[in-house]
Protein backbone atom coordinates (compact mmCIF):
# COMPACT_ATOMS: atom_id res chain seq x y z
CA UNK A 1 0.00 0.00 0.00
CA UNK A 2 2.56 2.68 0.95
CA UNK A 3 4.34 1.64 -2.38
CA UNK A 4 1.56 3.49 -3.75
CA UNK A 5 1.44 6.47 -2.32
CA UNK A 6 3.24 9.51 -3.17
CA UNK A 7 4.67 12.26 -0.64
CA UNK A 8 7.85 14.01 0.26
CA UNK A 9 10.43 12.24 2.28
CA UNK A 10 11.06 15.52 4.85
CA UNK A 11 12.83 13.27 7.04
CA UNK A 12 15.72 12.18 5.06
CA UNK A 13 17.44 15.53 6.15
CA UNK A 14 16.69 15.07 10.19
CA UNK A 15 18.45 11.40 9.63
CA UNK A 16 21.57 12.14 12.10
CA UNK A 17 23.26 14.69 14.11
CA UNK A 18 25.48 15.44 11.65
CA UNK A 19 23.40 15.77 8.45
CA UNK A 20 20.73 18.30 11.02
CA UNK A 21 23.88 20.09 11.76
CA UNK A 22 24.85 20.34 7.80
CA UNK A 23 21.22 21.74 6.88
CA UNK A 24 20.70 24.01 10.01
CA UNK A 25 19.67 27.34 8.32
CA UNK A 26 19.84 29.41 11.63
CA UNK A 27 22.85 29.40 14.08
CA UNK A 28 23.78 31.41 17.29
CA UNK A 29 27.78 32.08 17.47
CA UNK A 30 29.67 33.69 19.94
CA UNK A 31 30.43 36.85 17.67
CA UNK A 32 26.63 37.57 18.17
CA UNK A 33 26.91 37.90 21.69
CA UNK A 34 26.68 41.06 23.59
CA UNK A 35 27.03 40.91 27.54
CA UNK A 36 25.59 43.49 30.13
CA UNK A 37 27.65 44.65 32.87
CA UNK A 38 26.42 46.47 36.03
CA UNK A 39 29.07 49.01 37.53
CA UNK A 40 28.70 50.18 40.74
CA UNK A 41 30.92 52.54 42.83
CA UNK A 42 33.24 51.17 45.88
CA UNK A 43 35.90 48.80 45.90
CA UNK A 44 35.65 44.96 46.42
CA UNK A 45 31.77 45.04 45.60
CA UNK A 46 30.29 41.82 43.66
CA UNK A 47 26.80 41.71 44.41
CA UNK A 48 24.81 39.46 43.09
CA UNK A 49 21.45 40.31 41.64
CA UNK A 50 18.69 38.75 44.18
CA UNK A 51 16.21 38.33 41.28
CA UNK A 52 18.87 37.31 38.62
CA UNK A 53 21.17 34.26 39.47
CA UNK A 54 25.08 34.53 38.19
CA UNK A 55 24.72 38.08 37.74
CA UNK A 56 26.79 40.59 39.60
CA UNK A 57 26.90 44.48 40.10
CA UNK A 58 30.67 44.78 40.09
CA UNK A 59 33.68 47.47 41.26
CA UNK A 60 35.70 48.76 39.03
CA UNK A 61 38.75 46.60 40.71
CA UNK A 62 37.04 43.62 39.29
CA UNK A 63 36.38 44.44 35.71
CA UNK A 64 40.34 43.20 34.41
CA UNK A 65 39.00 40.02 35.86
CA UNK A 66 35.98 40.34 34.19
CA UNK A 67 37.53 41.37 30.85
CA UNK A 68 39.86 38.46 31.14
CA UNK A 69 37.14 36.07 31.37
CA UNK A 70 34.98 37.32 28.64
CA UNK A 71 38.35 37.27 25.97
CA UNK A 72 38.95 33.80 27.42
CA UNK A 73 35.48 32.30 26.77
CA UNK A 74 35.48 34.32 22.98
CA UNK A 75 33.01 37.19 23.66
CA UNK A 76 33.86 40.93 21.58
CA UNK A 77 31.48 43.16 23.63
CA UNK A 78 29.96 44.86 26.51
CA UNK A 79 27.35 47.13 27.33
CA UNK A 80 27.93 48.81 30.24
CA UNK A 81 25.14 50.29 32.74
CA UNK A 82 26.41 52.39 35.54
CA UNK A 83 24.98 52.56 39.13
CA UNK A 84 26.11 55.81 40.95
CA UNK A 85 26.38 55.90 44.69
CA UNK A 86 24.50 59.84 44.36
CA UNK A 87 21.59 60.84 42.68
CA UNK A 88 19.58 64.36 41.73
CA UNK A 89 17.08 65.14 39.53
CA UNK A 90 18.74 65.63 36.28
CA UNK A 91 20.69 63.08 36.76
CA UNK A 92 24.37 64.75 36.77
CA UNK A 93 26.19 61.37 37.54
CA UNK A 94 25.59 60.65 33.55
CA UNK A 95 27.63 62.89 31.93
CA UNK A 96 30.28 64.00 34.36
CA UNK A 97 33.56 62.89 33.03
CA UNK A 98 33.98 61.05 36.63
CA UNK A 99 30.68 59.17 36.16
CA UNK A 100 30.84 55.48 37.34
CA UNK A 101 29.93 54.35 33.28
CA UNK A 102 33.08 56.79 31.93
CA UNK A 103 35.47 55.29 34.76
CA UNK A 104 34.57 51.63 34.04
CA UNK A 105 34.46 52.78 29.75
CA UNK A 106 38.27 53.84 30.35
CA UNK A 107 39.22 50.94 32.31
CA UNK A 108 38.36 48.51 30.40
CA UNK A 109 39.03 50.15 27.52
CA UNK A 110 42.76 49.75 29.41
CA UNK A 111 43.04 46.62 30.61
CA UNK A 112 41.19 45.23 27.40
CA UNK A 113 41.60 47.40 24.45
CA UNK A 114 39.79 45.07 21.50
CA UNK A 115 37.05 44.56 24.11
CA UNK A 116 34.26 46.25 22.46
CA UNK A 117 32.63 48.76 24.76
CA UNK A 118 28.92 49.59 24.50
CA UNK A 119 27.73 52.61 26.65
CA UNK A 120 24.46 52.74 27.45
CA UNK A 121 23.07 55.81 27.01
CA UNK A 122 20.00 56.86 29.56
CA UNK A 123 19.27 59.21 32.87
CA UNK A 124 17.36 56.71 34.73
CA UNK A 125 19.82 54.91 36.55
CA UNK A 126 21.18 58.52 37.73
CA UNK A 127 18.20 60.33 38.13
CA UNK A 128 16.55 60.43 41.88
CA UNK A 129 13.30 60.35 40.17
CA UNK A 130 14.00 57.27 38.30
CA UNK A 131 12.74 58.41 34.94
CA UNK A 132 14.65 58.49 31.73
CA UNK A 133 14.81 62.44 31.42
CA UNK A 134 14.36 66.15 33.00
CA UNK A 135 10.45 66.17 34.80
CA UNK A 136 8.34 68.23 35.20
CA UNK A 137 4.43 68.21 36.64
CA UNK A 138 5.32 64.74 37.13
CA UNK A 139 5.65 64.31 33.65
CA UNK A 140 9.27 63.49 31.33
CA UNK A 141 10.09 66.96 28.96
CA UNK A 142 10.84 65.75 25.97
CA UNK A 143 13.37 68.01 24.39
CA UNK A 144 15.08 69.16 27.61
CA UNK A 145 15.90 65.70 28.02
CA UNK A 146 17.61 65.51 24.29
CA UNK A 147 20.48 68.07 25.70
CA UNK A 148 21.52 66.15 28.98
CA UNK A 149 21.15 62.58 26.76
CA UNK A 150 23.13 64.47 23.98
CA UNK A 151 25.44 65.47 27.18
CA UNK A 152 25.82 62.09 28.45
CA UNK A 153 26.55 60.82 24.99
CA UNK A 154 29.21 62.64 24.17
CA UNK A 155 30.82 61.90 28.04
CA UNK A 156 31.05 58.18 27.07
CA UNK A 157 32.37 58.93 23.50
CA UNK A 158 35.27 61.08 24.88
CA UNK A 159 36.05 58.05 28.14
CA UNK A 160 35.97 55.79 25.17
CA UNK A 161 33.08 53.54 24.19
CA UNK A 162 33.01 52.33 20.84
CA UNK A 163 29.25 52.23 20.30
CA UNK A 164 27.16 54.60 21.62
CA UNK A 165 23.27 53.23 22.87
CA UNK A 166 20.82 55.48 23.99
CA UNK A 167 17.57 53.64 25.15
CA UNK A 168 15.74 56.77 26.67
CA UNK A 169 12.93 55.96 24.01
CA UNK A 170 12.79 60.48 23.76
CA UNK A 171 11.39 61.30 20.26
CA UNK A 172 14.55 62.79 18.68
CA UNK A 173 17.32 61.34 20.82
CA UNK A 174 19.25 59.85 17.86
CA UNK A 175 19.39 63.21 15.79
CA UNK A 176 20.47 65.01 19.03
CA UNK A 177 23.30 62.54 20.10
CA UNK A 178 24.14 62.12 16.17
CA UNK A 179 24.61 65.96 16.10
CA UNK A 180 26.70 65.97 19.49
CA UNK A 181 28.92 63.05 18.39
CA UNK A 182 29.77 64.80 14.54
CA UNK A 183 30.21 68.53 15.92
CA UNK A 184 32.93 67.37 18.34
CA UNK A 185 34.64 64.76 16.09
CA UNK A 186 33.31 61.58 16.78
CA UNK A 187 31.31 60.80 13.46
CA UNK A 188 32.74 57.30 13.69
CA UNK A 189 31.26 56.55 16.58
CA UNK A 190 28.03 54.69 15.65
CA UNK A 191 24.67 54.62 17.27
CA UNK A 192 23.12 51.30 18.34
CA UNK A 193 19.51 52.90 19.04
CA UNK A 194 16.73 51.57 21.25
CA UNK A 195 14.82 51.83 18.65
CA UNK A 196 11.25 49.71 19.50
CA UNK A 197 11.28 49.59 23.07
CA UNK A 198 8.31 48.60 25.22
CA UNK A 199 6.81 49.43 27.83
CA UNK A 200 7.18 45.50 29.36
CA UNK A 201 6.73 43.92 32.68
CA UNK A 202 9.64 41.59 31.70
CA UNK A 203 12.14 44.26 32.96
CA UNK A 204 11.38 43.97 36.68
CA UNK A 205 14.95 42.46 37.44
CA UNK A 206 16.62 45.13 35.96
CA UNK A 207 15.45 47.37 38.44
CA UNK A 208 16.79 45.71 40.64
CA UNK A 209 20.12 45.21 39.29
CA UNK A 210 20.35 49.19 37.77
CA UNK A 211 18.20 50.70 40.60
CA UNK A 212 16.58 52.07 38.49
CA UNK A 213 12.97 52.04 39.03
CA UNK A 214 10.55 54.97 38.93
CA UNK A 215 9.82 56.67 41.92
CA UNK A 216 6.40 57.76 40.70
CA UNK A 217 4.30 56.88 37.97
CA UNK A 218 5.57 54.55 34.96
CA UNK A 219 6.99 55.08 31.53
CA UNK A 220 3.90 54.41 29.31
CA UNK A 221 4.31 57.67 27.75
CA UNK A 222 7.24 57.12 26.63
CA UNK A 223 7.78 53.68 26.23
CA UNK A 224 6.30 51.82 23.50
CA UNK A 225 2.59 49.78 24.18
CA UNK A 226 2.90 46.15 23.89
CA UNK A 227 -0.15 45.84 21.98
CA UNK A 228 1.12 48.11 19.25
CA UNK A 229 3.29 46.75 16.06
CA UNK A 230 3.15 49.09 13.31
CA UNK A 231 3.91 51.50 15.85
CA UNK A 232 7.36 49.56 15.93
CA UNK A 233 8.22 50.41 12.20
CA UNK A 234 7.10 54.36 12.67
CA UNK A 235 9.66 54.43 15.19
CA UNK A 236 12.70 52.41 13.77
CA UNK A 237 12.03 54.34 10.89
CA UNK A 238 12.90 57.71 12.59
CA UNK A 239 15.62 56.48 14.05
CA UNK A 240 17.41 55.27 11.26
CA UNK A 241 16.45 58.39 9.00
CA UNK A 242 18.30 60.25 12.19
CA UNK A 243 21.31 58.31 11.61
CA UNK A 244 21.20 54.76 13.44
CA UNK A 245 23.41 52.23 12.41
CA UNK A 246 22.01 49.79 15.23
CA UNK A 247 18.25 48.48 15.82
CA UNK A 248 17.38 47.24 18.89
CA UNK A 249 14.48 45.44 19.99
CA UNK A 250 13.35 44.84 23.44
CA UNK A 251 12.08 42.44 24.85
CA UNK A 252 13.14 39.62 22.47
CA UNK A 253 11.18 36.74 23.30
CA UNK A 254 7.81 37.71 23.46
CA UNK A 255 8.68 40.09 20.28
CA UNK A 256 10.28 38.32 18.20
CA UNK A 257 6.80 39.16 15.40
CA UNK A 258 8.26 42.56 15.75
CA UNK A 259 11.86 41.30 15.17
CA UNK A 260 11.03 39.83 11.75
CA UNK A 261 8.88 43.13 10.79
CA UNK A 262 11.90 45.12 11.65
CA UNK A 263 13.75 42.73 9.92
CA UNK A 264 12.27 42.88 6.91
CA UNK A 265 11.75 46.61 6.53
CA UNK A 266 15.16 47.38 7.44
CA UNK A 267 18.87 47.15 5.79
CA UNK A 268 20.49 47.46 9.27
CA UNK A 269 22.54 44.97 11.88
CA UNK A 270 18.99 44.38 14.16
CA UNK A 271 19.94 43.72 17.96
CA UNK A 272 17.29 41.38 20.23
CA UNK A 273 17.72 42.56 23.62
CA UNK A 274 16.89 38.73 25.58
CA UNK A 275 15.85 41.08 29.17
CA UNK A 276 16.19 40.49 32.40
CA UNK A 277 12.88 38.84 33.04
CA UNK A 278 13.05 36.59 30.70
CA UNK A 279 16.56 35.35 31.98
CA UNK A 280 15.08 35.30 35.41
CA UNK A 281 11.95 32.53 34.53
CA UNK A 282 14.63 30.24 32.80
CA UNK A 283 17.09 30.47 35.74
CA UNK A 284 13.92 30.17 38.31
CA UNK A 285 12.81 26.91 36.53
CA UNK A 286 15.71 25.59 35.56
CA UNK A 287 17.02 25.64 39.33
CA UNK A 288 13.50 24.18 40.60
CA UNK A 289 14.44 21.12 37.77
CA UNK A 290 11.63 21.63 35.40
CA UNK A 291 13.68 22.59 32.20
CA UNK A 292 17.17 21.94 30.46
CA UNK A 293 18.06 25.18 30.89
CA UNK A 294 20.73 24.56 28.01
CA UNK A 295 18.41 23.05 25.78
CA UNK A 296 15.52 25.79 26.66
CA UNK A 297 18.13 28.94 26.10
CA UNK A 298 19.77 27.41 23.04
CA UNK A 299 16.62 27.42 21.48
CA UNK A 300 15.30 30.99 22.58
CA UNK A 301 18.26 32.55 20.93
CA UNK A 302 18.34 30.36 18.03
CA UNK A 303 14.72 31.84 18.14
CA UNK A 304 16.00 35.20 18.02
CA UNK A 305 18.25 34.24 15.10
CA UNK A 306 15.24 32.57 12.98
CA UNK A 307 13.34 36.02 13.89
CA UNK A 308 15.92 38.03 11.92
CA UNK A 309 18.28 39.26 15.06
CA UNK A 310 21.95 39.43 13.77
CA UNK A 311 23.20 40.42 17.40
CA UNK A 312 21.90 39.37 20.96
CA UNK A 313 22.44 41.21 23.84
CA UNK A 314 21.71 38.64 26.65
CA UNK A 315 22.80 37.58 30.24
CA UNK A 316 23.54 33.90 28.99
CA UNK A 317 26.69 35.37 26.72
CA UNK A 318 28.85 33.39 29.37
CA UNK A 319 26.82 30.17 29.69
CA UNK A 320 26.28 30.25 25.57
CA UNK A 321 30.35 30.40 25.00
CA UNK A 322 31.16 27.64 27.18
CA UNK A 323 28.30 25.78 25.68
CA UNK A 324 29.64 26.38 22.07
CA UNK A 325 32.76 25.64 23.41
CA UNK A 326 32.29 22.20 24.42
Amino acid sequence: MTETLQFKRHRRLRSSKAMRDLVRENQVNKDDLIYPLFVVEGEHVKNEVPSMPGVFQLSLDYLAAEMAELQALGIKAVILFGVPNEKDELGTGAFVDQGIVQKAIREIKDKAPEMLVIADTCLCEFTSHGHCGVIHHEDVANDESLELLAKTALSQAKAGADIIAPSNMMDGFVAAIRRALDEAGFKNIPIMSYAVKYASAFYGPFRDAADSAPQFGDRKTYQMDPANRLEALREAESDMEEGADFLIVKPAMSYLDIVRDVRNQFNAPIVAYNVSGEYSMVKAAAQNGWINERELVMEKLTAMKRAGADLIITYFSKDVAKWLAE
